[in-house]
């Protein structure tokens, strides 16, 4: 299980400003390490390689990609205002995560960097002719760099902002948070299986929610740990996605212990907007969100509507496992409890609010239908029930 420092480093890598310190540091570094490898050099390089030969090549580098990196983030954010306007708003922040415009966009930076400190550093005489050698060897590889960023930044611009684009990224997410989730119900606690989990148990005190907002992510391990040195247990009452408000009980302690609920209450996240990290029903969401914007009569697109079901019906099909997991026989924090995530908990995340705005539409529905029947022979018995319940509701003439 994820701790809460290492959850904290993956959300760092996974922003723009962080590609783009480090190449620019390391832009830096190299600048700075030049003078020390001199001895390196052959003395008849310095004449053929020298700061005549690197100042042209890093003052064009200079002009020109300040000029590229300020285009490409127009053409970002362009993109990514376009395909939040398409699907649906809560995707801009996974877009933000795009790995591929990351890169391009710290590298065009980082060269800008290299290339201005590099100008600057000669102009201040900085650098004798064999230091020039290995800056011009640097410039180079960054010029190299540059063109394969360019080139790449082309094949991905075809896709960026698009449906499919969109549309396959919140797939590919959420496909990694529900198989995550299908091999851990519980994240690694002990499961609740009474039909009243939401109820405060006996002899416990609540553990105040420390905001208001969605609940992110729960430390498990911390909370695990607390509740033995206390030698108690935790129930959990809000699993990640749901909301709460300030000093609601977001879980209970099974002991009267103040000090102990409040520090409990610091090692469950809470934020304003919802994160895939352990929720596995929040991709679904957004899905069945575009879905819902595709049928508003001012754009009155069925075909997206089908194909996000489609997406739907395959995410759930290959990501639920054909047996049902036993939450007890992989118990890694035996001191804190919590409800499992259902099937019929994930399909009523799917597919009604999408029922609720196709239900006029008859070739929306029918495709919904035949993936609900579809779903219903799943080999994993609680998927298959909580498909045909959820066929029966949605759809009870044709199942009479």
């Amino acid at each position: 299980m994820i701790s809460r420092t290492l959850l904290y480093v993956r959300r760092i890598t996974r922003q723009l400003w962080f590609r783009v310190v480090l190449l620019s540091a390391c832009s830096l570094l190299a600048l700075a390490v030049a003078p020390w490898l001199t001895g390196f050099i052959p003395e008849d390089l310095g004449d053929r390689f020298g700061r005549d030969a690197a100042l042209p090549v890093l003052t064009i580098l200079a002009s020109g990609m300040l000029a590229v990196t300020t285009f490409s983030l127009n053409i970002m954010v362009s993109a990514y205002r376009t395909a939040a306007a398409t699907a649906t708003p809560r995707v801009y922040r996974l877009l933000l995560e795009d790995t591929i415009t990351q890169s391009v966009l710290a590298t065009f930076v980082g060269g800008f960097v290299f290339s201005l400190s590099a100008v600057i550093l000669f102009r201040s005489g900085f650098y004798t002719e064999d230091a020039a050698v290995v800056v011009f060897a640097t410039t180079v590889v960054i010029v190299a760099l540059i063109v394969g960023s360019i080139l790449r930044w082309i094949d991905h611009l075809s896709g960026l902002g698009s449906m499919d684009h969109t549309l396959r990224l919140i797939e590919t997410r959420s496909r990694t948070s529900l198989r995550q989730r299908a091999e851990r119900p519980c994240l690694g606690g002990c499961a609740i299986t009474d039909d009243n989990s939401d109820a405060r148990p006996a002899d416990s005190i609540a553990i105040p929610a420390a905001e208001s907002g969605f609940v992110r992510f729960i430390d498990m391990t911390a909370l695990n740990t607390l509740a033995k040195e206390g030698d108690t247990r935790v129930r959990i009452a809000r699993s990640p996605g749901e909301f709460v408000l300030r000093g609601q009980p977001v879980a209970w302690l099974f002991t009267a212990d103040e000090d102990l609920a409040d520090t409990a209450s610091g090692h469950i996240e809470i934020g304003d907007v919802r994160s895939f990290d352990q929720d596995p029903s929040f991709g679904l969401t957004l899905l069945a969100e575009t879905a819902q914007r595709a049928l508003s009569p001012g754009i009155n697109d069925p075909g997206t509507a089908m194909e996000v079901m489609g997406r739907l019906e395959r995410l759930l099909w290959e990501s639920t496992p054909d047996d049902i997991p036993d939450a007890r026989e992989d118990v890694s924090f035996p001191h804190v409890e919590m409800p499992p995530v259902t099937a019929r908990y994930l399909l009523d995340c799917a597919f009604p609010p999408i029922a609720h705005c196709g239900k006029d539409d008859p070739s929306v529905m029918d495709w919904m239908q035949k993936g609900l029947t579809a779903l219903s022979d799943h080999p994993n018995s609680d998927m298959a029930k909580a498909a045909q319940s959820l066929a029966d509701h949605l759809f009870p003439t044709q199942t009479d």
